[in-house]
């Protein structure tokens, strides 16, 4: 038999990642519960295929008015981010009304749907 080779262990440098929500809007209307979102990311964020082993490595804290900051020490990705900020909306029947939307890298933002009123469009006919 030939002999098995130990593959090393070849440890690269951290990678620090830093994503931002916004919900300052619909906080400020007072329909979006920041605190509870921060909560439903502690239990839902999964590391190493479990949910709940954030440990040292995923830092989750609310920056400010309507902001939570996720600061991760793996390979997190923003699309798993917006993943868990649709299925918390999906849970608060908030859906409808918001969107998640990417500003830039690594920022995420919940606007609202621009709803335009029907009897605007049939005073026009």
């Amino acid at each position: 038999m030939a002999p098995i080779a130990k593959k090393s262990a070849k440890k690269g440098p951290k990678t620090t990642k830093k994503f931002i929500i916004d919900a300052k809007q619909p906080a400020a209307d007072k329909i979006f519960d920041v605190s509870g979102f921060e909560k439903f990311l502690n239990e839902k964020i999964k590391v190493e295929g479990r949910v709940g082993n954030l440990g040292e490595i995923i830092k989750i804290s609310q920056v400010g008015d309507g902001k939570v900051e996720i600061v991760a020490h793996n390979d997190l990705s923003g699309r798993y981010l917006k993943y868990l900020t649709k299925k918390y909306l999906k849970k608060m029947q908030l859906r409808d009304w918001l969107r998640v939307v990417s500003t830039s890298k690594g920022v995420y933002e919940l606007k609202f749907f621009n709803v335009v009123n029907d009897q605007e469009e049939e005073d026009d006919e």
